[in-house]
């Protein structure tokens, strides 16, 4: 009798001791487990950037568009096409230094990243390659966007799941396609890609264009490899994507009936967009381009598949440059039907380039026109490069679009 008695005390002090011991676990060490615990200074929630985007008080707003980055894993990824004399030690720091110089220098309102943003076959663990890519302008705070090249896919994410990290980064505006209701007629799941969506840049503070878009920037995701004929080619842009894209120029233009008070002209000029995305047209290769300016070194290694981006481009009216990557040692704008096609040029030093050529970036700078009293819509769109030598060299500063030129 006394035997069960001290068994069932035994028991009964057992289980006392492992609530008890549960209880600790759970109001003194779970906390500290958890990822958003305040001691550990770990923020889960996204850091966002002011929205929308919008026009500085003095009338202007500036892209930096980087290409063709090829981040592959830091200070042991060594660079490509550099002379011995250039560098006592080139890796991808180098292209990290480049962009912290860009960003200081420019001062930009907003970045474009216009895909092969990491080295697939280099870097051994995506996210992380992401995170050192885009650390310089996460630590800038400023707005920043990207879609995705034939290479970012090839390390440890796919396409949709590279899209969705990015759109998740601290001060990231971007989307892995468009949100449902963008259009009437298609919704984000049919849409070929990853990356298509389009941002609105809104008039200056106290303008009568405050609460308007005067700008509009189209995202689009031009894919990666494809088989074509049972021969390897370039990715290109689907017709669903052209579908989408003519629907939102559609809405826009929509939204902007009255031309005359916008821009404060008679011409019914619909406020310009602009286009980025990363393997060129075969137009492009084709040609013949009316006009050049900068260098063309490489043919351009775009997709056997003509979708008919030009057409569309050139059809909906509004698309005044478009601005890719893919090719480094091309950084030249050509004009085709109307339109001006600008590379970015090589920015980053793991990516094939020339040796003794200096990487480069290209910066956008969009003005407003200025009415009697205050701001109104685009006047002018300009363009130059900047290389990564001790000055920074500024190079081949050209004028894109005026609202008062066809050119």
């Amino acid at each position: 009798m006394k035997s069960q008695q001290l068994i069932w005390i035994q028991s009964f002090v057992y289980v006392i001791l492992i609530s008890f011991c549960l209880y600790l676990i759970q109001t003194l060490i779970s906390p500290k487990l958890l990822l958003a615990h305040l001691n550990n200074n770990i923020i889960l929630r996204k850091k966002q950037p002011t929205l929308p985007l919008r026009f500085r008080s003095d009338g202007t707003f500036k892209i930096l568009q980087v290409a063709d980055m090829h981040y592959g894993n830091g200070i042991t990824t060594r660079c490509r096409d550099v002379l011995a004399t250039e560098f006592d030690y080139c890796s991808d720091l180098n292209t990290t230094r480049f962009l912290k110089r860009m960003i200081e220098a420019e001062k930009p309102d907003f970045v474009a990243f216009t895909g092969d943003n990491i080295f697939g076959t280099s870097a051994s663990d995506a996210a992380e390659s992401l995170l050192e890519v885009f650390r310089p302008v996460i630590e800038s705070g400023l707005p920043w966007a990207a879609v995705l090249g034939n290479h970012d896919q090839e390390s440890t994410m796919t396409r949709e799941e590279l899209m969705s990290f990015i759109s998740l980064m601290d001060y990231s505006v971007s989307q892995p396609n468009p949100l449902a209701g963008d259009t009437r007629e298609h919704r984000r799941n049919d849409i070929d890609g990853f990356g298509n969506y389009n941002l609105q840049v809104f008039g200056t503070f106290g303008s009568p264009l405050a609460n308007s878009s005067v700008l509009n920037l189209y995202f689009l995701d031009s894919g990666d490899r494809a088989i074509v004929d049972g021969i390897r080619t370039y990715g290109w842009i689907k017709e669903s994507q052209l579908v989408w894209l003519r629907g939102v120029s559609k809405q826009l233009q929509g939204q902007n009936q009255d031309c005359d008070q916008l821009f404060g002209t008679s011409s019914h000029v619909v406020p310009p967009s602009l286009a980025f995305f990363h393997i060129p047209i075969p137009e492009i290769r084709a040609g013949p381009l009316e006009s050049i300016v900068g260098e063309y070194q490489e043919y351009a290694a775009c997709s056997s598949v003509n979708s008919g981006v030009l057409q569309t481009l050139v059809s909906m009216g509004d698309v005044k440059a478009v601005f890719i990557g893919h090719d480094h040692t091309n950084d030249f704008c050509g004009y085709l039907k109307g339109i001006w096609f600008c590379y970015g040029g090589g920015f980053g030093y793991h990516g094939y380039g020339r040796a003794g050529k200096p990487r480069r970036a290209r910066v956008v700078l969009m003005e407003l026109e200025k009415g009697d009293k205050e701001w109104m819509g685009v006047e002018r769109i300009k363009t130059w490069k900047r290389y990564d030598d001790e000055k920074l060299s500024k190079v081949d500063e050209q004028v894109l679009w005026d609202i008062r030129s066809s050119r």
